[in-house]
């Protein structure tokens, strides 16, 4: 039985990061089991009765699709790199407050 409580970082692999590629990591893997364990739920949810919800579900969306490109690509450096992981962290806290089904 998979405990609620323990994140398993898909993307990582086990040997040691340093924590600020852990933290990028950990909240799209958040977001990843948001959008894939919890599809059922998030499916009945009425995305079009607001703007902010309109808003959310495109966020959500993006966001998803830009994180299963993003972790396969094998370069965390360079500083470029490292703003866009930022821009996209900031949007995902965002909406973090939706993210419950």
């Amino acid at each position: 039985m998979e405990s609620a409580n323990v994140l398993k970082i898909e993307s990582l692999p086990n040997d040691w990061k340093d924590k600020s590629v852990v933290i990028l990591h950990a909240c799209f893997q958040l977001l990843k089991d948001f959008v894939e364990k919890e599809a059922a739920q998030i499916a009945q949810i009425d995305w079009k009765h607001s703007e902010e919800a309109r808003h959310t579900k495109s966020e959500i969306d993006f966001l998803y699709n830009w994180w299963l490109k993003r972790a396969n690509e094998e370069d965390d450096s360079g500083e470029k790199q490292y703003l866009e992981d930022n821009q996209m962290l900031v949007r995902l806290i965002d909406i973090r407050l939706h993210l419950w089904t």
